[in-house]
């Protein structure tokens, strides 16, 4: 029989890797949003990870349904739904328990269940396997099985896209194993790498954005010992990089949903097992604080300027978590926001990659209009995303926004001539 496989989750993780299977598989793709699944059912993907060509290309072997009755006849389940954390920096399990659940009312004899989502070691065995089997009645490893593949997409970046990124993969058995290893081997052209258990897997993939995270950390904190030293930090960076095995990164914002996010989850398990995870909960400590820092600048830069901070208007040019990419999840722009707001700023957010409504509905206030096609001025300029669009406009336009003396801050180093750069 032919695999038919079920996508749990259709957001950023989940769309692509239903396409990329619907090649060579029969496959649905399940999500609890209605609107989500309208929207693609329409040939309309809003988080642009795939074009509508790509949706069309397998319509016949990919439909979308919130109806768990259209999965029950897929032998094979693979969850990507998203593991956030809650206001405490804890691990918040909730999309992933019910979606075993979901997936639990249908599953049946010698079925499969994947699981992709980013979880701290042991997650998959210990949280999720004991929902299944309470909700199907069945038995683990004798009845039904599992694997954990952790995901490695990359939101916007079109060159490194699902099928070209290297997979590891891992079974609950040695046979599963292996099954689930040639089950993505048939669609991942980068290869596959079979760890020796779930829970290698499942450490793998946490480790990979904490130690961005640590090694972010590293940048920014010297971005701040260098900025009250006065030197320009980027300057230092390229004069260090001349040697071959330098690591050649950037200071800024750490948000969207895995740098910021995971490393949380493994200092979670750390700390619940009587470890102190120092270094990884120090570098949290720095990448989230850089907002605050950012705004502390601008309104010290403003001050320099003559400027009256109360009820000064402030524009901030991208609030996505990174370029080019329309995702606005654990932005850490809204930070910015927030602390501005604080010294009794008024902000305005330009972003021509946002939607809206999504926005609005996140975080309870607007994207304003082109500010180069309106007549408001404003006290200081904020560049913290670097968007193409973004790239284009001359230092004259950035002037040309502003009363009085200019104050322009560029979190992402592409202003030629900026009054403060990172």
């Amino acid at each position: 029989m032919k695999d038919k496989i079920c996508i749990v989750g259709l957001g950023y993780v989940g769309l692509p890797l239903a396409a990329a299977f619907a090649k060579k598989y029969d496959v649905v793709g399940f999500d609890i949003n209605e609107a989500r699944v309208a929207e693609l059912r329409s040939g309309h993907d809003a988080t642009l990870e795939l074009e509508s060509h790509e949706l069309t290309a397998v319509q016949e072997s990919l439909t979308f349904t919130t109806n768990l009755e259209d999965i029950r006849k897929c032998n094979i389940y693979i969850v990507t739904v998203p593991t956030p954390i809650d206001s405490s920096n804890r691990p918040d399990l909730t999309p992933l328990q019910k979606s075993s659940e979901s997936v639990g009312k249908v599953l049946a004899k010698e079925d499969i269940v994947i699981y992709e989502s980013t979880v701290y070691p042991g997650v998959t065995e210990e949280v999720c396997v004991p929902i299944l089997e309470k909700v199907s009645g069945l038995i683990f490893n004798r009845d039904f099985y599992c694997g954990y593949s952790p995901e490695r997409i990359n939101p916007g970046d079109k060159e490194h896209t699902v099928t070209k990124i290297l997979k590891v993969t891992s079974g609950s058995t040695p046979a599963i194993a292996e099954r689930v290893d040639e089950l993505y081997r048939s669609i991942i052209v980068a290869g596959t790498h079979k760890a020796s258990s779930i829970k290698v897997a499942e450490a793998s993939k946490v480790i990979e954005n904490t130690q961005r995270d640590v090694n972010i950390a590293l940048i920014n904190e010297l971005a701040l010992i260098f900025d009250t030293m006065g030197i320009d930090t980027n300057e230092v960076i390229e004069a260090a990089a001349t040697k071959w095995n330098f690591i050649k990164l950037r200071p800024g914002l750490v948000g969207g949903h895995c740098i910021g996010v995971d490393p949380y989850y493994l200092t979670h398990k750390a700390e619940e097992l009587g470890y102190r995870p120092n270094l990884i909960l120090g570098a949290r400590q720095i990448n989230n604080g850089m907002s605050k820092y950012i705004a502390e600048k601008t309104v010290k830069e403003m001050i320099k300027a003559g400027k009256v901070i109360k009820d000064a208007r402030i524009l901030i040019l991208g609030v996505t978590f990174k370029e080019d990419c329309p995702d606005i999840r654990n932005t850490k722009v809204i930070d910015i926001v927030d602390e501005l707001q604080e010294y009794g700023c008024s902000v305005d957010i330009f972003d021509p990659w946002v939607d809206n409504a999504e926005f609005e509905h996140h975080y309870g206030f607007s994207i304003s209009a082109d500010p180069f096609a309106s007549n408001q001025r404003y006290a200081a300029v904020i560049l913290a995303v670097a968007h193409h669009q973004f790239k284009e406009i001359s230092q004259s336009q950035l002037e040309a926004l502003q009363e009085g003396q200019p104050v322009i801050m560029d979190v992402k180093g592409i202003v030629e001539n900026p009054t403060w750069r990172l």
